[in-house]
């Protein structure tokens, strides 16, 4: 069984330098990835005459803001700056060729929003599919990446200052024997 938490978001602006990488969508709290259709309904002398339309695909996502999360600003300045995006969906757990299984589009961000209450402001954005999205593998991703915003086994002595749960993690270190 696929947890929630073992699905992730990464974002890339159209406009990234070739080889550069793709950014998770940090603090992210859900999303979702609807497929709709838009059936051929008609009546004929015989009947109802009903059959599948277009398809349209859209994602929701939503997180606990960080101005300073690249993710984050991804779907931000896309909408500011009228931009196409490339957003994966990925599977955190390696399928059995040692991949993520994953989903791949192109994509307009067609609304973002900040909602401030009690607890935590969240940002919520929703973006629509161009076509249809392609199903694929990438190769395992780098330990930073899956295991975003948490650190690692220290020594003492080995660093100093407070988690921000923006640092990479720190290597493990197996103790003399």
């Amino acid at each position: 069984m696929l947890r929630g938490k073992d699905r992730i978001l990464m974002f890339q602006s159209v406009d990234a330098v070739l080889g550069e990488d793709a950014v998770v969508f940090g603090n992210s709290t859900e999303h979702t990835w609807s497929t709709e259709n838009e059936l051929v309904d008609e009546q004929t002398k015989q009947g109802r005459v009903l059959g599948y339309g277009d398809n349209s695909e859209s994602t929701d996502c939503t997180a606990y803001v960080d101005t300073s999360d690249a993710g984050q600003n991804v779907i931000a300045n896309a909408i500011r700056d009228h931009k196409q995006i490339k957003v994966w969906e990925v599977d955190l757990p390696l399928n059995a060729d040692g991949e993520h299984n994953a989903r791949f589009a192109y994509a307009l961000v067609e609304s973002i929003e900040e909602a401030a209450g009690e607890g935590f402001v969240e940002l919520s954005g929703t973006l629509q599919v161009f076509g249809k999205s392609q199903r694929g593998t990438l190769p395992a991703l780098p330990p930073e990446v899956i295991e975003f915003a948490q650190y690692g086994f220290e020594t003492p002595g080995q660093t100093t200052g407070e988690f921000t749960g923006e640092e990479a993690p720190v290597t493990p270190v197996t103790p003399a024997t």
